[in-house]
């Protein structure tokens, strides 16, 4: 069987431009092909260590299996600048350095989400939060959710940050920012980046009252996700 093997970004030069078509037996998997790349030296370990593998658009574990006509594509960290725009973190959000990473001059307008930890909650005082995601899964989502909002408005750059841990009243747990040609275009991206990702990223909070805690509502997952609803 033949696949289409592509590369971007700090590992563009892995293959020819406009990628190549390799030869490789029925059955092979993600982890096969990583390896034969490896052992003919067409990408070194260092370089495979921090990518990621995308399989048709979707990304791939290395037990995937492979087949006839698939498109496999090496994918560094997304970043921008020296900064990486998608990130889980446990420090403070620094959302003036991260505006200003992600500004260029052919934008004409970043629109900033800051989400802030409030004092109260449906009437009950709040002394502070506490995050947790499902790390691995949570940061793939918001991968995707950065590549799928660039595509659906057009904009040329999405940086989404969201802290772990223990957060105090008036700290940001998440912060997103939209760079785009034109302010509508950001306005629109960043309302469906935190209205999506509140729907579909795996981190929650339990919210510490002075008088009790709970683990906050999250919001319905959308249609086809949620099996227990079938």
């Amino acid at each position: 069987m033949r696949v289409h093997l592509v590369s971007f970004g700090p590992l563009k030069t892995v293959f020819p431009e406009g990628g190549l078509w390799r030869e490789l037996s029925a059955g092979e998997s993600v982890g096969g092909l990583l390896a034969l790349l490896r052992h003919e030296g067409v990408v070194a370990d260092d370089m495979l260590r921090s990518a990621a593998v995308a399989v048709n658009h979707e990304y791939a574990g290395l037990d995937q299996g492979l087949c006839d006509g698939d498109e496999v594509a090496l994918l560094p960290p997304v970043s921008g600048g020296s900064e990486v725009l998608v990130q889980l973190v446990r420090e403070p959000i620094d959302a003036v350095t991260m505006e200003r990473e992600i500004k260029a001059g052919t934008d004409g307008a970043v629109c900033v989400f800051d989400g802030i930890v409030r004092n109260h909650t449906r009437g009950r005082q709040t002394l502070h939060l506490d995050y947790e995601a499902y790390e691995e899964m949570a940061l793939r989502q918001m991968h995707e959710l950065r590549v799928q909002a660039i595509a659906k408005f057009g904009v040329r750059e999405v940086a989404i940050v969201h802290r772990l841990g223990r957060l105090l009243v008036g700290e940001t747990s998440v912060l997103i920012a939209v760079a785009s040609a034109h302010r509508g275009a950001a306005f629109d991206a960043c309302r469906w980046v935190i209205d999506t990702l509140k729907k579909t990223v795996p981190i929650w909070k339990r919210e510490q009252f002075v008088d009790g805690a709970v683990w906050a509502d999250g919001e319905p997952f959308p249609e086809g996700i949620a099996e227990a609803k079938r």
